[in-house]
């Protein structure tokens, strides 16, 4: 038996909103019930495919709402809070608390610089007012208030600080994170890395939009990894991998969006100023999508 506690495959949720700025309620329900029946092991609003950044405090209260409404308990749900704002950020992980979310993601936005006891106090803050399982979420490629190695170690010893996901992209700094925290700590992967790779070394799943347009193939992925079939993993892997290419040559929201719109699902665009994906990203995402057999 697994010990308790999330892992497995999260999708970054997409938050799909129409020309007036209203949450598209029928399409997120649709999709959520597409990943919970494909065997995704939770569900992430809110994450970075979410565009978080670009919601009003209502856009992402609603679609944390309809989220838990169309999940009904099946999985788990873990809601994004991001803000550049300690006390702002507690009243929203107070909130979806309050609402049913089983953990929350805990994401740093800034605009000054902050020094690292500054990012440590903002994550500190937010896990002393929630019961709730924080998953801290390290993203130095668009954050300015990156969690250091040192204050990971350190915030790893609040109670129920639980989970790191980590976008790095550098599975060594990661590794090292990991020697340093033991196992007070549940690591889980972005598709920044190669996910295989951080459930090879102690990973236990990953959080990354990618899951919204494969999610079969994700969960397959992760049921080889936790069998140790890891050939057969690899060459899985191999083939997922073109999607996390095209992701990093375009836009990731609007790869997924995109992506999402071509099996049926009507997103709409990424949120502005994020331009729509080109004719070409769009033709190519879908390329990938025929060969993973993803329609």
């Amino acid at each position: 038996m697994s010990p308790p506690g999330f892992r497995g495959v999260f999708p970054y949720l997409v938050s799909p909103v129409d020309g007036k700025g209203r949450v598209k309620a029928g399409v997120l329900k649709r999709l959520v019930n597409r990943l919970v029946k494909a065997g995704v092991h939770g569900l992430t609003p809110l994450g970075s495919t979410g565009e978080f950044a670009y919601l009003t405090p209502a856009q992402r209260r609603r679609v944390v709402e309809i989220t838990l409404d169309a999940c009904a308990g099946r999985v788990p749900v873990v809601a994004g809070v991001a803000s550049a704002s300690t006390q702002d950020a507690i009243r929203q992980a107070k909130d979806y608390e309050k609402m049913g979310a089983d953990g929350i993601l805990t994401i740093m936005e800034t605009y000054f610089p902050i020094p690292p006891e500054g990012v440590e106090s903002y994550f500190r803050e937010i896990a002393r007012a929630v019961s709730c399982p924080v998953v801290l979420y390290t993203n130095p490629n668009f954050s300015r208030g990156d969690l250091t190695p040192e204050v990971i170690e350190r915030l790893a010893r609040v109670p129920n600080i639980r989970y790191l996901k980590d976008a790095s992209s550098n599975t060594g700094r990661l590794l090292s994170v990991m020697n340093r925290v033991g196992g007070r700590l549940q690591i889980f992967s972005a598709s920044a890395h190669i996910p295989l790779c951080v459930m090879l070394i102690g990973g236990v799943g990953w959080m990354a939009g990618p899951a919204c347009l494969v999610p079969g193939q994700s969960v397959r992925l992760h049921e080889l990894a936790v069998a140790g079939k890891w050939e057969e993993a690899m060459s899985l892997q191999r083939a997922m991998w073109r999607l996390n290419q095209a992701f990093a040559k375009y836009n990731l929201a609007a790869c997924i969006k995109a992506g999402l719109e071509l099996q049926g699902f009507d997103v709409g665009p990424p949120l502005p100023p994020q331009p729509p994906l080109s004719k070409e990203g769009r033709a190519e995402v879908k390329r990938v999508l025929q060969d993973l057999s993803a329609f």
